[in-house]
Formats: C-alpha cells, structure tokens, sequence
C-alpha cells in the first residue's frame, strides 16, 4: 500500500486489464463462497447470505466510485507491475493470507455449525459498523494515492512520491488502519466471537508490515522523512 500522490505522467490513467479484473473478481466470490458455506454446513445459512449481498454491494460501489475518481488504483490491484519484496512475500503467504482465509471460516464453524459463541443482533450491526467504516476509510485512502497497491515496492515506473492529503496528512498509513477495522468487522458482523482470534494474528501482522514498510519508503523514497516529521503517527493518532 505505497504511499503516493497524483501527478500527470504520461500514459496515465494506466489501462485495465479487463480479463484480470474479472477474473479475480470471481476468484475472489468463489474463495468466500467456499470460506462461509461448507463449514457452516448449511447453504442457507442467514448471516452468511447477508454478509455476502453487503460485501458485494459495497465492493461494488467503491470499484464504480474508485473507476471514476482514481482508475490507476484498480490498475494497480490488477495489472501485474514489479516483484514484491521477499519479506513482504513471505509475511503474506505464512501469515496474511492464512488469517484472512480463517476468519470467514473460524465465523462460519462458530455461528453456522458449532455455535460456540453466542453475539446478539445488536453485536452483528456493530460488526457491520466497523466493517463498512474500514471500506469506506479504505476507498477514501485509494481516492486520493494512485500508488495503493497490495505490495511494497517503490513505485518508480509510476513516478511515485510522497503525499500528505486525505487521510495521509493524520497517519501515515491509513490503508492498514481502516484495514484492520474491516477485518475486526468481518466475524461480528458473521455473529462470531471466535472469528476475532485470527483478526488478532493479522492485526499483528499488520503492525509488523506497516513498521517493514515505513523503514523501507523513509530509506527509499525521496521526501518521505521529511513526511514522518509532518505527519508523526503511523496508525493511531495521538498513539503510534
């Protein structure tokens, strides 16, 4: 999620890769059909049907929002551009990836089969709450870098460089901030309170990637220090 700002380079706005878009699109309903259904043993299990509408209306949303204000964003999730880093690589492939994929299915054991916690309705619109706050937070962090991508890398093929607008002039990292109220959203929200196990794991993951990340753009990218000096806190304000 590299920190970035817009300015004209020539061959911007960056084209889609169509077939990309589309295809990972629906890898990405087939994994949390897969993630929800089976374990909860029940294809008509309620929450997970409303969970599911919810995410695909709002993912649909910020794509149509994110395509007129910020295009190269979504260019950037799907065109292939540089390697990613070892160290990112292997934090996303040992610790990221596996504790996403377990919190829908940790959810779905716990509310649809299992039922070892019990939360309220009151509890799954808490969830809703803080999950729809991390889109939206999240969607306004891409509205304004054109350089949020999934890797850490700098970005030079896109003439990256510091920004200081937006969210980014509070913390210098918003994209995992809103992240992790998304993912903390995503088992209340399934009406699990077991589901909040695997969010812990990736909210450490989170922690150690924004401080790998932040060392890496202050050695790496001209005038992020000088950033840090303006913009004091990484996730938290006021905290961290």
């Amino acid at each position: 999620m590299g920190e970035g700002s817009q300015r004209p380079e020539q061959g911007y706005p960056e084209r889609i890769d169509g077939r990309r878009f589309f295809l990972s699109t629906a890898i990405s309903l087939l994994i949390f059909v897969l993630c929800l259904f089976p374990p909860a043993g029940d294809w008509a299990w309620p929450r997970g049907w409303l969970f599911l509408g919810v995410l695909l209306a709002s993912s649909t949303l910020v794509v149509l929002y994110l395509l007129r204000v910020n295009p190269d964003v979504i260019a950037g999730r799907v065109n292939p551009h540089g390697r990613p880093r070892t160290w990112d690589l292997l934090l996303g492939l040992l610790v990221a990836l596996p504790s996403m994929l377990a919190i829908p299915i940790v959810s779905a054991l716990d509310d649809g089969r299992y039922h070892w916690s019990r939360l309220s309705g009151w509890g799954c619109a808490f969830g809703y709450v803080l999950l729809l706050i991390g889109i939206a937070g999240m969607t306004w962090a891409e509205a304004v870098n054109r350089f949020f991508e999934p890797s850490v890398r700098i970005q030079t093929d896109r003439g990256h460089h510091v920004i200081d607008t937006g969210p980014y002039a509070i913390i210098r990292h918003p994209g995992y901030a809103f992240g992790f109220l998304l993912f903390l959203g995503m088992p209340l929200a399934l009406g699990s309170l077991v589901g909040l196990i695997p969010v812990a794991v990736l909210a450490f993951f989170l922690v150690v990637r924004t401080m790998l990340e932040d060392r890496t753009l202050q050695a790496e990218l001209p005038g992020y220090r000088e950033y840090t000096r303006r913009v004091r806190y990484r996730l938290v304000p006021g905290l961290w």
